[in-house]
């Protein structure tokens, strides 16, 4: 018996202060895994509502990802409108450049025409001015052939007398 109370004295005095330590350090490392466990839930529960609180941003990114796209496609439609009115205005300033130039080159055509027409005519007034003037040194020609033609007749009369 000596050997079980030897045992038992050891245990008392050895062991079982170590247990107790080690049930001490046991609760302890219970009270803080507790305690990690309701950390870990808090940030689990952070984690779950900040997860909700992206699944709602996404939501609201792809709500907004469909308006930009449907105002996109919009602008995209009036922006081809816009260029097939700008392609019909150039189309109809092109036609109107071109009525410009026939114009222009009919304009042009009827001043040459006008210019060569009023050269004629200066030709002609030259010539008229000339025949006018030849019809007037003409008939003052006749006034002095007559005026000549009644001298000379005086002559004649006196010589005859």
């Amino acid at each position: 018996m000596e050997i079980k109370e030897a045992l038992i004295s050891f245990f008392k005095e050895i062991v079982l202060p170590e247990l107790n330590t080690i049930k001490a350090e046991q609760v302890r490392i219970n009270e803080r895994l507790n305690g990690i466990d309701q950390r870990l839930g808090d940030i689990n529960a952070q984690l779950i509502d900040q997860s909700r609180r992206i699944d709602e941003v996404n939501k609201r990114i792809d709500e907004t990802n469909k308006r930009i796209d449907s105002v996109r496609d919009e602008l995209v439609g009036m922006i081809r409108e816009t260029n097939k009115r700008i392609d019909t205005t150039n189309e109809r300033i092109d036609a109107t450049n071109q009525r410009i130039d026939t114009t222009n080159e009919r304009i042009d055509s009827v001043r040459d025409e006008l210019v060569g027409m009023i050269r004629e005519t200066n030709k002609r007034l030259d010539r008229l001015y000339e025949v006018i003037v030849r019809r007037e040194e003409h008939d003052k020609i006749e006034t002095r052939v007559a005026i000549l033609e009644s001298k000379l007749a005086d002559i004649e009369r006196k010589l005859a007398a």
